[in-house]
């Protein structure tokens, strides 16, 4: 039996939220199916005051044994380094990340906020909040580039805003079940069986991707055209799989008509691009992308998109605009 651990730093708890509505497998599953021993989480947690306090410094000076100690939210340093902005059980919650984290065996991230820092350390960031081994794309974080827990591993990270709730359950059952070491990562160390693809692996809308088409309109009636061109998608630039494992088994934000946001990514969100233009793809020359999909420099995609227009059928041209 693997015992967990789950708290919430900064955060809206929208990953417990995700969590909660897994289905393969659900909680439940994880507990009567899988052995798991879920020594406390915020929403599920029976303990409460000193008896919760008990609970994680038993965790922390070695009479409870800690294998996974997951993490959801920012770190918050701030003000000053204090930590004093976010207090829990009786004392700063940074303190008990750098106590469990290393006590457990494996610490896992889960969401932008735990991963890299998310929406809080956006800059100017007044809570001095940060992921727990990234600050955005950079390395270290709040618990430094070198950490490694317990069985030797980096913070496992499980991103999105929220994580898909199949991601959280199937890396968790994988890590209980003495799995971690079948787990490869990427560089950001995300495992690369839900993040070495591409959002766009899957899109039902990716033929109008090659073929230049762009879409005239958001929503689920206009089913034809690309979303990237003119509405600002990042489906070819976000590593997540999104259009292969469907959200409630039903859909996706581009199987709906909506962009995707790049919510797995470390620069998300992306509050660089001028006001208004969340969802207005920026352009280079008027005309290409501003960001192109991974691997192609601008002249070879300027020729490859010029190439694609001209020889696009006509049922990709139907009710769509070129751009």
């Amino acid at each position: 039996m693997s015992s967990v651990l789950w708290l919430q730093g900064g955060a809206c708890s929208g990953n417990t939220m995700s969590f909660l509505n897994a289905d393969e497998p659900n909680v439940v599953d994880l507990i009567t199916d899988f052995g798991l021993d879920l020594i406390w989480h915020p929403s599920l947690g029976a303990e409460l005051g000193d008896n919760a306090q008990k609970l994680f410094w038993d965790c922390v000076e070695g009479r409870r044994p800690l294998d996974i100690f997951v993490f959801e939210g920012t770190v918050m340093r701030g003000p000053n380094g204090t930590g004093r902005y976010d207090m829990f059980a009786g004392r700063p919650m940074k303190d008990w990340v750098t106590d469990l984290a290393a006590a457990a065996q494996i610490v896992v991230a889960i969401g932008d906020c735990a991963c890299w820092g998310g929406i809080p350390a956006t800059e100017p960031n007044p809570t001095d909040s940060t992921g727990l081994q990234f600050h955005k794309r950079e390395r270290g974080g709040f618990l430094g580039p070198d950490f490694r827990s317990k069985m030797g591993l980096p913070v496992i990270n499980i991103p999105g805003c929220p994580a898909h709730p199949d991601w959280i359950t199937q890396v968790i059952v994988a890590l209980a079940t003495g799995r971690a070491g079948d787990i490869a990562l990427d560089e950001l160390h995300r495992p690369q069986t839900f993040f070495k693809t591409f959002t766009q692996t899957g899109c039902t809308r990716v033929q109008f991707f090659e073929y230049k088409q762009s879409t005239p309109s958001f929503g689920e009636g206009t089913r034809t055209g690309c979303l990237f061109y003119e509405f600002g998608c990042r489906g070819p630039m976000t590593h997540s799989p999104c259009n292969r494992i469907l959200w409630n088994r039903q859909s996706s934000k581009t199987r709906a008509g909506m962009p995707c946001l790049g919510c797995t990514e470390p620069e998300f969100p992306f509050f660089d691009l001028a006001p208004g233009t969340v969802f207005k793809t920026q352009k280079v020359s008027g005309v290409i992308p501003k960001e192109i999909p991974e691997g192609a420099d601008h002249l070879t995609y300027m020729a490859h998109a010029a190439a694609a227009q001209i020889a696009a059928p006509q049922w990709s041209k139907e009710d769509m605009f070129v751009v």
